[in-house]
């Protein structure tokens, strides 16, 4: 280690051990509020606070006199005194009230909670600056819980025209912390660090980008001293935090490709090319070549491939995945396909068995109903070898289940399954398999990059031949004889139709009587013995579910109404109409995937969103879309604009994207700029030795520490 690489570290290491000091340390905040900030923020040392960024700003450039003042509910500050307090009972409870004044009239101001600290803190006919909302009762103006500071020290404390505002709780509020004593607290912090803040990139990368230094800019993201001072300082370390996550997963990625090692399959043999050459039931898309041929190169190596598969519905992911399984074969190897969902590995069993029909492979299933005696069966031929695939679900982690050699790991929708549950697999080897994640819910390039940006990705971005794209529709309930002429004729026409009520876990009772209100209803509209109806929903008991969906697929029932079970999975060619009922209480991707059970087929085939006239503008967003596009990536932009990382990717991920001051979606530009120079960097200087990168690698070696930060991709 050099001597400048030394220094830097001393420097860093003072800096680091002063942002771990205490929160209740800071002078004004002490045992109690550090409890508070602990609990409520999530505040637990100096360099927590320093990292609590604003998350809007307010002009407090200019003082309001009460006979300006508009019943808007702006926010507005004034200079006045405070001549009068009284306690006013009313319905429930009571509430504080204080005559504000100034020299143009006066008005009140209101405290629903915590009334006995703020009036010890008020103070009779002194000058003050109050900063709040302002509406009228009455043709009196009132501000609610104002923020009050003494205007001797108004004008003294470290200000700038733009005041920021931090995220804050009821609980903080009522017990007098307030945005006002957060700034203070910042202030103070500033002192006591006197603005030490060492630099965390490299000085190339700082000239290059033209970046404000960091010191500077964690002083302008809370105290910006001009607008354009904050713009600076909000992209620097937007850009920093952004490119430290991108450089983890990537070094992640390359220590994996060094460090897994995994079994180099060299041999493309009778299995892949018979198959191939004289039983492929279609010819491949350019985008399924490209894709089978990222997954030929990365499973011809010694090291573990990790890669996600994204395709939209019916875009041929699985003769992919059947592929690259006869690739395993053909060296030797067991290949396995775990599901999320019985219904789903039935069908890919199906699917592959179709597929496998003149190859001499055996394939076999396994899931939560499987017999106790197929199981011993599928034990003991998965341990000798002689079972070349099996596909299941849950079932294939259990400790029974043993392998011969597991060459190649599918795992279908993976957001579904946990970390713990996808290592079992890795384990059942010494070395593990090569690992192969599909979804069919296509997720946003900048999600993509962030939540999987240690895995290598590959996209099938094209939809065989001769579809037809599926004409969407929307139609509001009172449209309802139309839509249903429309079945019948399709239904003439010798088609099947699905109709889909919505399953929403909190409200049970209320759709399972929505789903069974429903189909008494179409019953009557559709009777037997002209038509005939089949019912799928959670309740169910499996077989019963399989026999329903059997007579469904084998033509003997016209109409299949269901809840969201038939999501995933469901493959019937011949059924042309989706419709969706309460269209309005479903996410974006939910309705794309739904949409997807239909168009398997040559024919033309139709999917009608169904909603009351009562539509949010979300909900109006969401139905727009469907209607515009089949393109399930533009689908899943809009629904991360809608519904934020969080909410898209479900419980398992949402803490993944837990960002102090990015947004994946507005500084998507910004991502992809971090992304770039991440992997500039390390394709150049992966260990991060060079003399220039001294700095980098010190930051780097210090966040690695912190494992729950860092170190949060499966």
């Amino acid at each position: 280690m050099n001597f400048e690489q030394r220094i830097l570290n001393v420097e860093l290491q003072q800096m680091s051990n002063l942002l771990q000091t205490p929160i209740e340390y800071l002078k004004g905040v002490g045992p109690n509020r550090g409890e508070l900030l602990r609990k409520e923020l999530g505040i637990h040392k100096y360099g927590d606070l320093v990292n609590f960024f604003p998350n809007r700003y307010i002009d407090r450039t200019r003082y309001y006199k009460i006979n300006e003042l508009q019943n808007n509910a702006a926010e507005v500050q004034l200079i006045g005194k405070i001549i009068n307090i009284k306690t006013v009972e009313q319905k429930r409870g009571k509430r504080l009230v204080a005559t504000f004044v100034d020299d143009t009239g006066q008005m009140e101001l209101v405290w629903f909670q915590g009334h006995k600290w703020i009036r010890e803190s008020l103070q009779l006919n002194v000058p003050i600056v109050i900063f709040g909302k302002c509406t009228s009762f009455n043709s009196v103006f009132n501000m609610a819980h104002p923020e009050i500071e003494l205007l001797s020290e108004h004008e003294q404390s470290l200000r700038s025209a733009l005041q920021p505002v931090y995220p804050s709780t009821e609980i903080l509020t009522n017990r007098g912390i307030s945005n006002r004593t957060i700034n203070k607290m910042m202030q103070q912090l500033f002192l006591e660090t006197q603005d030490q803040f060492t630099e965390t990139l490299p000085n190339y990368l700082i000239d290059e980008l033209k970046l404000m230094p960091k010191k500077s800019a964690l002083f302008n993201i809370h105290f910006p001293k001009s607008a354009e001072a904050l713009a600076k300082a909000q992209f620097r370390l937007k850009f920093e935090e952004l490119f430290f996550i991108q450089l983890q997963l990537i070094t992640k990625n390359l220590i994996r490709k060094h460090k897994i090692k995994g079994h180099p399959f060299t041999i493309v043999g009778e299995n892949f090319n018979n198959f191939f050459q004289n039983h492929l039931p279609f010819d491949l898309t350019n985008a399924q070549k490209r894709v089978l041929k990222e997954i030929r190169n990365d499973m011809g190596n010694p090291a573990q491939m990790n890669r996600l598969l994204q395709g939209d519905v019916g875009s041929g992911k699985t003769i992919v995945a059947f592929m690259s399984m006869l690739l395993a074969l053909d060296n030797g190897f067991q290949s396995c396909l775990m599901a999320p969902t019985e219904i789903l590995a039935n069908q890919h069993f199906i699917g592959l068995s179709e597929l496998a029909q003149a190859l001499n492979i055996n394939i076999k299933i396994l899931t939560g109903s499987t017999k106790t005696a197929q199981r011993k069966i599928i034990h003991e031929e998965l341990e000798n070898g002689s079972l070349h695939i099996i596909i299941g679900t849950h079932a294939l982690l259990e400790d029974k289940v043993k392998f011969q050699n597991l060459g190649l790991a599918i795992i279908d929708e993976q957001h579904r399954f946990g970390v713990e549950q996808r290592s079992k697999l890795w384990k059942k080897n010494d070395i593990p398999p090569h690992v192969l994640v599909m979804t069919a819910t296509p997720i946003p390039r900048t999600l993509a990059m962030s939540l999987y940006g240690d895995l290598d990705i590959s996209v099938i971005d094209e939809l065989p031949p001769g579809r037809k794209p599926i004409q969407t529709v929307h139609r509001f309930d009172s449209n309802r004889l139309k839509v249903w002429k429309f079945i019948r004729d399709e239904i003439a026409l010798g088609r099947q139709i699905y109709i889909v009520y919505p399953l929403i876990q909190e409200s049970e009772k209320m759709d399972f009587k929505d789903l069974m209100d429903g189909y008494e209803s179409i019953s009557r509209d559709f009777p037997l013995p002209q038509y005939a109806i089949s019912i799928l929903h959670g309740k169910m008991k499996p077989a019963d579910k399989d026999a329903e969906m059997k007579r469904f697929s084998e033509g003997k029932t016209n109409i299949m109404v269901a809840t969201t079970v038939i999501e995933v999975g469901v493959n019937i060619p011949n059924a042309s109409v989706m419709i969706i009922e309460s269209a309005e209480r479903f996410g974006l991707s939910q309705l794309h995937q739904l949409r997807g059970r239909v168009g398997r087929g040559a024919e033309q085939s139709y999917c009608i969103l169904m909603t009351s006239h009562k539509l949010s503008n979300d909900s109006k967003t969401r139905m727009e879309t469907m209607v515009r596009t089949n393109d399930g990536f533009e689908i899943a932009e809009v629904d991360l604009k809608l519904r934020g990382p969080g909410d898209l990717m479900g419980t398992q991920q949402s803490g993944v994207l837990n960002l102090q001051i990015a947004d994946i979606v507005r500084d998507r530009d910004i991502l992809q700029l971090a992304r770039n120079y991440a992997v500039k960097i390390l394709k150049d200087d992966a260990p991060l030795i060079k003399p220039e990168h001294a700095t980098l690698r010190a930051v780097f070696m210090e966040l690695c520490k912190k494992k729950n930060i860092w170190n949060y991709i499966s």
